[in-house]
């Protein structure tokens, strides 16, 4: 379950993205105001690392798929992945990152890919009480159903193209940057469906 905090980020993160979407190389649309379109999140062990894949746009250009997450402090190694920093209003500073080069993340897209484990339900703190969060999108897995997926202990490449293709110690997965193609992927795939999009789109893969 993971816990939305109601509560103010400075910069906010489509405003980071907005600068930082531009120089990727996978990036196929215009510069600009970035507007959300759906997200959705995976829940972190250990609850101290936001993960969320952020689905995204500038003006009528195509949707983009964006993993991130966000730390508490610095992840070891990964000053190229980092959007850059934040002030949340409850949490304090926040480092944000590109998800697909954070080890927790892919642990937990693996798992959502092969194991079928869908995405986190939400929960916003409002006052002494947890209130469900209305999820903006559906993911699901073409896994069968006894699937387990296995541990990932490291990344061991990344090739950020479109797609991005992430090598693990244990698993290869893919990810659709840009949703408007329909990438011919291998192995077990997940798909997602958003309002506007009820056609299942391929989101990712993993073998």
């Amino acid at each position: 379950m993971a816990l939305i905090h109601q509560a103010t980020l400075r910069p906010s993160k489509l405003e980071l993205l907005s600068d930082w979407l531009p120089t990727r190389g996978w990036y196929d649309g215009p510069k600009g105001e970035v507007q959300r379109v759906a997200a959705y999140r995976f829940d972190d062990p250990a609850g101290a690392v936001g993960l969320e894949t952020l689905l995204v746009r500038v003006g009528d250009g195509p949707v983009h798929q964006v993993p991130l997450t966000y730390r508490g402090a610095p992840l070891a190694g990964a000053d190229d992945l980092l959007l850059g920093t934040a002030d949340h209003s409850v949490l304090g500073k926040r480092w944000i990152y590109d998800g697909t080069g954070d080890p927790l993340y892919v642990a937990e897209l693996a798992k959502a890919i092969v194991a079928n484990t869908g995405q986190a339900e939400q929960v916003t703190q409002v006052g002494d009480r947890l209130e469900p969060r209305e999820l903006t999108m559906s993911i699901s897995s073409n896994a069968p159903a006894d699937a387990v997926a296995p541990a990932v202990g490291a990344i061991v490449k990344i090739v950020d193209t479109e797609p991005t293709v992430i090598t693990t110690d244990t698993v290869e997965l893919t990810i659709v940057r840009r949703l408007d193609t329909t990438p011919e992927l291998t192995g077990t795939v997940l798909a997602g469906t958003w309002p506007g999009q009820d056609t299942p789109t391929t989101l990712a893969s993993a073998r």
